[in-house]
């Protein structure tokens, strides 16, 4: 593999109301920064007023959306006068397909069918007739509001092709002669007949293991890389695909020198597989940051204080299974339904495959790579459900083996479940400390040690030293510093337990577990407009799908979240109550976020920083994190930096500005000081307050657990042994010698240092 990784990235949401000739104006503040690449969201054309590019309608341009190929060229030319590279995001699982007539390939396929040059680039069963599209309202007559006009048939706004020879008679009739049928929006999750992106009806599968429907796809991305326009490549969701370990040694091999990131969840423990990439776009990288900055010891008293919110003692492993289990045989039945066709001789097949994907460990396997992890979930089915033993072992027989249609669709079928189940689900019902409900987490798992820290970053930097690290995305579900606030949670679990607990009385839902993670939201994320919080906990709810769903919402139980989420804003009391609280939490909390801001950066791999978050971040999950930021505030601000000016920490962010410019700089400018990883660990009293690293030629120092260290009285002796030479800190330009170092003379003026072997 070629070192072509870049010193770190910057993700820009490239969207129609902040296209590519606004990016292009932000690339001079992105090399101040001290940015290797921008790294843009999808560049394809996307479906109209996309505001994430994840539904591609065509191929083979820019979106003129974004500025079409002028805005990608005047971008493309700024990024190389600065010296700067570009990483795209590419998804080639799925295509957008909610306007048919915009998306080429889709239109012929309902024209013509079977028949069609296209009908092979999407995953269509047609065994099982015509090709179903589910978008008639919900009445038995819906078809009688079908016209017929412009050699069209028309639905309201949506237009469909007409086959040749069949466009005579009533639209009816002319529909019936379709190679597709118009169905009834509900039927989507049910009777559906091609492959979609977990359980969206207007996203279909695309079957990129075809080497001609890979060359059709990637052909305008790869032209970016083949002409110096791009130099990276960001993959989205390959669990979907068909053969993962394929479609990555065709993009190899067409992009050789490429830098190539995948956007793929590992769980707690699990490996990457050895495909030909650089690595993940680093959820397990942020899984651990934000654990090493959790206390450990207080997990008991979350538990104490979920059950008495809840009145109940839920285990995450059963509550995953239930939502994963729901998931499977609800929202995704279509893709359930479609695999227990390939097993017709096996009695209770559906129920036997949806339990095996409640119980699957991870996201997926990559056959023959993997195999393990279907054991674990046949051992764990068979004990959960001893009647399908028969089946299973049928079924696990046949899921072994790579070449078997069935093993095929179950492994892009258990991403999905775990996604839609977990992500989407579970998440949002077990709330005991929503600090760690994050992706690529595992909630039960309370925090991480310092020494589990370096033991998995030492394991990472030498297994994919070119991988992503991360503390946001456009897919977390709060921002880096609302986690690292919410973990101060952990530090003072009794002033916690005591206002929570006053606040659901004062201000009652019907469903504690969700009430609980509002406050901790609240809190995490204070101050915070009404509007916002409005927004997030009728989100949350839905998702949630105990008091209200996205597909049945129940307006009273709406109403009384409303009137919750009111009352914070509406009842002085209480609002001073929360607001000083969040007050007494926000201090420990900047010291959390700047330190888990300088490991990200100093750790091994290619950091990447998430559009806004060189500030305090406190948005929460999607839309919310793709608000427009202000870049203005943050160029001036940092010209303060350069001119001298070192800022305190405090409500301006400034001092997070300082230490992402500052170790930003250093790996663009000496990227030999970032060569190995070695633990450094304290001496004294408070040393396990104390993480930090050597990469061999710079020591990244963060506190952790400040609220503890306060009740320690600070530092008192503790010290760092390095190795006698001269170092210099980087955010106060302080010069420090000797063998050892006192960590409060060093920690002095911020939580966090970054010293430099001179």
């Amino acid at each position: 593999m070629p070192d072509n990784r870049p010193s770190s990235t910057y993700r820009v949401q490239v969207r129609p109301d902040f296209p590519l000739h606004a990016t292009a104006e932000l690339v001079d503040y992105l090399a101040d920064l001290g940015v290797g690449h921008l790294y843009s969201a999808p560049l394809l054309t996307a479906a109209p007023g996309s505001e994430h590019g994840y539904d591609v309608v065509d191929h083979l341009s820019v979106n003129p959306a974004l500025g079409g190929a002028d805005g990608l060229l005047h971008l493309s030319r700024a990024l190389k006068a600065a010296g700067l590279g570009l990483v795209v995001d590419i998804v080639p699982n799925h295509a957008g397909i909610a306007v048919p007539h915009l998306n080429p390939t889709w239109w012929d396929v309902l024209r013509r069918g079977q028949k069609s040059d296209y009908a092979h680039f999407y995953d269509i069963d047609w065994s099982r007739g015509r090709l179903l599209v589910p978008v008639l309202a919900d009445s038995p007559d819906a078809l009688d509001d079908l016209r017929a006009e412009d050699g069209e048939l028309r639905y309201f706004d949506k237009r469909f092709p007409i086959a040749d020879g069949t466009g005579d008679g009533t639209p009816r009739e002319i529909h019936d002669r379709q190679h597709y049928e118009l169905v009834n929006w509900t039927r989507g999750d049910t009777e559906l007949n091609y492959r979609r992106f977990f359980a969206i009806t207007d996203l279909a599968g695309l079957r990129v293991d075809d080497p001609e429907v890979f060359d059709a796809t990637h052909a305008e991305i790869l032209r970016w890389y083949r002409e110096g326009i791009a130099q990276g490549i960001r993959v989205d969701h390959p669990d979907g695909l068909r053969d993962p370990a394929g479609y990555f040694a065709r993009l190899r091999e067409a992009a050789p020198d490429a830098w190539i990131v995948v956007e793929k969840i590992l769980e707690p423990g699990e490996r990457l597989p050895a495909w030909p990439v650089d690595g993940s776009t680093g959820y397990d990288a942020m899984c651990l940051l934000n654990g090493v900055f959790v206390d450990t010891g207080t997990e008991a008293f979350f538990d104490t204080l979920d059950h008495h919110l809840t009145g109940v003692t839920t285990s995450w492993q059963d509550l995953v299974h239930q939502a994963k289990y729901t998931v499977a045989t609800g929202c995704l039945a279509a893709e359930l339904t479609r695999m227990a066709d390939l097993a017709p001789t096996v009695e209770d097949a559906p129920r036997a495959l949806a339990e095996l994907a409640a119980c699957f460990p991870v996201y997926r396997s990559y056959l023959p790579a993997g195999s393990r992890y279907l054991a674990q979930a046949r051992s764990e089915a068979g004990r959960r459900r001893p009647h399908l033993i028969s089946a299973l072992d049928q079924l696990t027989a046949r899921l072994r083996n790579p070449a078997d249609e069935l093993a095929i669709r179950f492994q892009q079928f258990t991403g999905a479940v775990m996604a839609k189940g977990v992500e989407d689900n579970a998440f949002y019902r077990w709330t005991r400390f929503v600090a760690r409900n994050e992706v690529g987490s595992d909630p039960a798992r309370f925090g991480t040690t310092p020494d589990e820290f370096h033991e998995a970053v030492l394991e990472r930097g030498q297994e994919w030293p070119g991988s992503m690290t991360a503390l946001a995305t456009h897919d977390t579900k709060r921002g880096e510093d609302v986690r690292a606030r919410l973990a101060v949670l952990a530090e003072v679990p009794g002033d916690w337990t005591e206002v929570v607990r006053r606040w659901t009385r004062f201000a009652p839902l019907p469903d504690p577990s969700l009430a609980h993670l509002i406050w901790q939201v609240t809190v995490g994320a204070w101050p915070i407009s009404r509007e916002r919080l409005q927004a997030y906990a009728r989100k949350a709810a839905r998702e949630a799908g105990t008091g209200t769903s996205w597909l049945h919402p129940d307006e009273s139980f709406e109403t009384a979240l409303r009137q919750m989420v009111d009352r914070i804003y509406d009842d002085p009391a209480l609002h001073r109550e929360v607001a000083d609280f969040a007050a007494s939490i926000t201090p420990p909390g900047w010291s959390n976020s700047l330190g888990q801001k300088l490991l990200q950066l100093t750790m091994p791999g290619v950091p990447d920083v998430y559009q806004g978050t060189e500030l305090w971040d406190h948005s929460l999950v999607d839309p919310d994190n793709r608000r427009p930021v202000d870049f203005a505030e943050r160029r001036a601000l940092l010209n303060r930096i350069d001119d001298g000016w070192l800022p305190p920490v405090d409500a301006t962010g400034a001092a997070k500005l300082l230490v992402a410019s500052r170790v930003l700089r250093l790996r663009r400018q000496r990227p030999e000081l970032f060569g190995s990883y070695r633990p450094v660990y304290a001496e004294g009293r408070a040393g396990h307050h104390a993480v930090a690293f050597d990469r061999g030629g710079v020591v990244a120092v963060a506190t952790r657990l400040p609220i503890g260290l306060s009740r320690h009285g600070s530092w008192g002796d503790t010290s760092l042994s390095l190795d006698g030479h001269s170092w210099t800190e980087v955010f106060t330009n302080t010069s420090y010698g000797g063998n050892r170092l006192p960590v409060a003379e060093l920690l002095h003026t911020y939580p966090v240092a970054l010293l430099v072997k001179e």
